[in-house]
């Protein structure tokens, strides 16, 4: 007979992860110049992110569908030490090449923690108790992103940007050893076999369409290959991928699962999810310090209310979908960012105090629609699949994002080319007078805005407000795109999406010795 789980030692692990995940990303972006200033190499700076972005993204599902063929437990302890590794690695970085693979390394480890944890919350907890986790997780990840700046310039400023890595090792530990002695789950004894073409592929696939998208967005040129050959060739390789998938028998990405009206909408609402939320979250603060002439400080205020309007959302979550069932939760949800991002691609000149209200619009529905369709995915779904589903609304998620900055930061830098090319005909050869650094960088910086002429520098604010406001009329178009998704999603109460009787495709084992049970 299986020990019981403990759930509250296991909620406070997760809780930990997630905690860990969310500081980890802010932590980072705040001791980065001090990093850049020490270790140099100013144009492999997006590497440090787009490396971790790449396989923190890339083998969500890999992990996911390994935790439901081993279990939780091991696949959260392997990617919980590997993500520790890469944090004293990158601490220990003498180079920027060395930090940036140590991230990739952190990446590959947080691929690991973050499904195989959200997944746990799904099996020990019941539809309602579900719900109301999940919420308190995205209250923990909300209330990261808000203290992780200043945690990290105090690191920083106090000790030194090593131990901005450094200090993940207690939470990792602690949460480590929750999982160990809490975490008991029975995982059914059988021959599995572990789809390694899929893996490959997908794997492949999935880092080309990155490549191409972080390149084509940054406009950098850094890569040997064009981005068009990149975006291409992941194409070819996503094709084959599906064929694959249809054809093995148990297929790292089961296209079974998307059969499912509930996972099939979720996931591609998520995708549209994902793009409207980097997109403010990216775009933003170049309109509070550039057009707004706001300080760094200033440009982290006006998100904010983004976080603390999620932590509303999904608190309220559970509650609502126990009463009225996942559709009407939905559409709120998708309705509220569609109206935050509106007001965006509508109002042609903010205030601080206005771009925060529509932040906290866009939070409230991100907090409804991300909760609502994760507890959906994951209660339409048995144990056996439980770990691809929620992985599958990470990656797409995460994908969408990554998608959407990438066409909105070319929608951005096409707009203050044309912008800049106005200004040098008006004004040939003024936008030489910015001491070598370029123009566009000079209206965010503002130890440099004083070097040039105010009639300049007002024409750039308003270049870089135009091209601004084209991205977000496609934040907007993302928005209403997910919310005409939403519509599709399945009318009924709680219960009548519970999933009963075996999953789309056995593979695993049953649920783990807790059942629901409290500590």
């Amino acid at each position: 007979m299986p020990r019981s789980t403990n759930t509250r030692a296991v909620t406070l692990a997760v809780m930990m992860a997630t905690f860990l995940a969310a500081l980890d990303t802010s932590v980072v972006g705040t001791a980065m110049p001090t990093i850049i200033g020490t270790l140099g190499g100013l144009g492999l700076y997006s590497w440090v992110f787009s490396a971790y972005l790449l396989t923190s993204t890339t083998f969500v599902p890999v992990c996911g569908r390994l935790a439901d063929m081993y279990g939780r437990k091991p696949v959260f302890l392997a990617g919980a030490a590997l993500f520790l590794a890469g944090s004293m690695l990158c601490g220990s970085s003498n180079r920027m090449e060395e930090l940036i693979i140590y991230r990739a390394v952190q990446g590959l480890g947080a691929a690991a923690v973050l499904p195989a944890s959200i997944t746990v919350v799904g099996d020990i907890f019941s539809v309602d108790q579900r719900a109301r986790v999940q919420g308190l997780l995205s209250g923990v990840w909300g209330i990261s992103a808000i203290v992780g700046p200043a945690v990290g310039g105090l690191i920083v400023d106090r000790f030194e940007w090593r131990w901005v890595f450094y200090v993940n090792l207690p939470f990792a530990l602690v949460s480590m050893a929750l999982f160990v002695l809490f975490l008991h789950e029975r995982v059914e004894t059988r021959q599995r076999r572990v789809d390694y073409v899929g893996t490959a592929g997908l794997t492949a696939a999935v880092t080309l369409l990155l490549l191409g998208l972080l390149d084509l967005g940054q406009r950098s040129g850094s890569l040997p290959v064009a981005p068009g050959v990149l975006l291409v060739a992941a194409a070819v390789l996503l094709g084959l991928f599906l064929w694959h998938e249809s054809r093995v028998e148990e297929p790292v990405l089961p296209l079974s699962l998307l059969r499912s009206r509930v996972v099939a909408v979720s996931n591609a609402a998520g995708f549209l999810g994902g793009a409207s939320l980097l997109g403010v979250s990216s775009f933003i603060p170049p309109y509070v310090q550039g057009v707004m002439g706001g300080t760094a400080t200033s440009a982290g205020a006006a998100l904010a209310p983004m976080s603390i309007g999620w932590l509303i959302g999904s608190t309220l979550t559970g509650r609502l979908i126990l009463r009225h069932g996942y559709r009407p939760v939905v559409l709120l949800g998708t309705s509220l960012i569609l109206a935050g991002s509106l007001f965006l691609a509508t109002v042609g000149t903010y205030s601080q105090i206005l771009i925060m209200g529509s932040m906290l619009v866009v939070g409230l529905g991100m907090g409804f629609s991300t909760t609502a369709f994760l507890v959906a995915v994951q209660s339409s779904v048995g144990w056996s699949q439980r770990g691809i589903a929620t992985a599958s609304t990470q990656f797409f998620r995460s994908i969408g994002g990554t998608v959407g900055v990438a066409g909105m930061g070319a929608l951005m830098n096409a707009g203050m080319t044309a912008g800049l090319q106005a200004i040098d005909r008006a004004r040939p050869g003024a936008l030489n007078t910015a001491a070598g650094v370029s123009a566009a960088s000079v209206v965010l910086d503002p130890a440099s805005r004083g070097a040039i002429p105010i009639d300049l520098f007002t024409a750039l604010q308003a270049a870089l407000a135009s091209s601004l406001h084209t991205v977000y009329v496609a934040v907007a178009l993302a928005a209403a795109g997910g919310l005409a998704l939403t519509v599709l999603f399945p009318g009924g109460s709680v219960e009548d999406h519970a999933h009963s009787g075996p999953a789309l495709e056995g593979s695993a084992g049953p649920a783990s010795g807790s059942g629901g049970g409290q500590a």
